[in-house]
């Protein structure tokens, strides 16, 4: 067999990032005040903003641990030292963070956010070991007191690990039998709005997007979407074989470099965590914690990935879209298949 050039198990789930080159880690969160918000049985107990909102994001993460470990031994991360539980720099805003690992289970973390105004965002992801070609799975969750904004894309939060566009076997392996239980969460959960081109690379055909008021009604579905979801990919796991071909774990290890380095570049919710907790701290939640491993499992850049966003000065060009085309509804038809391409 070809000699592996890279140590996978030195991937190891409770390994310290990199420190920030700009501040050393022990005083990166320096302007935060820690909270005793941190056990896992504390999540159940009502905030401020659940108790305005009548609405809760912590049975999500209480559910995904105690699910998880139904079907692997987790094991507390050491991303947990320095990201865990924080208030926010307007002093009432908790920032609400968890992480683990596990033989198949390069990462597992969470943030909830809970402000004071109503607003909460729930950000989980599971993020498999390169050895196997799973799928990532990751779900978004954005609430204000007005409108629920809601991304849940099982699997993986925008993409699954090879491009189920151009690769049908990779689609038919993983999302074939699960069409059904997009189309059910399609119809209950409709289509949320305009989604641009470049992101299409990194959605699967069972994605749910979708905006709606706050609701009991509908948080009941979406909780038990992602119930449904995540035993899913649950299963997924358990059957999963371990790659052995070094080519492969390779690849695997490419694409989902690949995709955290989208994501900490073009994520959306930056803006949120700015705005919290000022432009360097946000910087190192995103990159050290959210998602871990851009900084580590692959030397690529942004615009080596995506030659299309660089300026003619060599910067990252901030636009969302390149291409400019966007999708109003949803582009897949009802058997999985793509239909975008003939959609003006």
């Amino acid at each position: 067999m070809e000699h592996c050039p890279y140590n996978f198990y030195s991937l190891r789930m409770d390994s310290t990032p990199k420190k920030s080159p700009l501040q050393p880690r022990s005083t990166i969160f320096s302007m935060f005040t820690r909270t005793k918000c941190c056990s896992i049985a504390g999540m159940m107990k009502p905030s401020m903003a659940e108790a305005n909102s009548g609405l809760s994001y912590k049975k999500f993460v209480h559910f995904a641990l105690e699910e998880t470990k139904k079907h692997t031994q987790l094991i507390p991360s050491s991303l947990q030292e320095n990201f865990n539980c924080l208030k926010a720099i307007d002093g009432k805003t908790e920032l609400e963070m968890h992480s683990f690992g596990s033989s198949n289970i390069r990462l597992l973390r969470s943030l909830s956010v809970e402000g004071s105004d109503g607003m909460q965002v729930l950000d989980f992801a599971i993020f498999p070991r390169p050895e196997f070609d799973l799928p990532i799975f990751c779900a978004n969750f954005f609430t204000t007191a007005v409108m629920n904004i809601i991304v849940v894309n099982v699997f993986r939060d925008l993409n699954p690990l090879h491009d189920v566009i151009s690769r049908q076997d990779y689609k038919e392996k993983y999302y074939k039998h699960l069409i059904p239980l997009g189309l059910k969460y399609a119809e209950l959960l409709p289509w949320g709005g305009r989604i641009t081109t470049e992101s299409m690379k990194f959605f699967s055909p069972i994605i749910i997007w979708t905006k709606f008021p706050p609701s009991e009604q509908k948080h009941h579905v979406l909780y038990s979407a992602f119930e449904d979801y995540l035993k899913s990919w649950l299963e997924l796991m358990d059957q999963a074989s371990m790659e052995t071909d070094v080519s492969q774990i390779m690849l695997n290890l490419e694409s989902q470099h690949r995709y955290l380095t989208w994501r900490a570049e073009k994520d959306p919710g930056h803006q949120v965590l700015r705005r919290l907790v000022g432009e360097t701290h946000a910087k190192e939640i995103i990159r050290s914690f959210l998602f871990n491993g851009v900084d580590d499992l692959g030397s690529k850049t942004f615009v080596d990935y995506f030659p299309e966003y660089k300026s003619e000065d060599g910067t990252i060009n901030q636009k969302r879209s390149m291409i400019g085309k966007s999708f109003e509804s949803r582009p897949w038809d009802a058997t999985g298949e793509f239909i975008g391409n003939s959609i003006t």
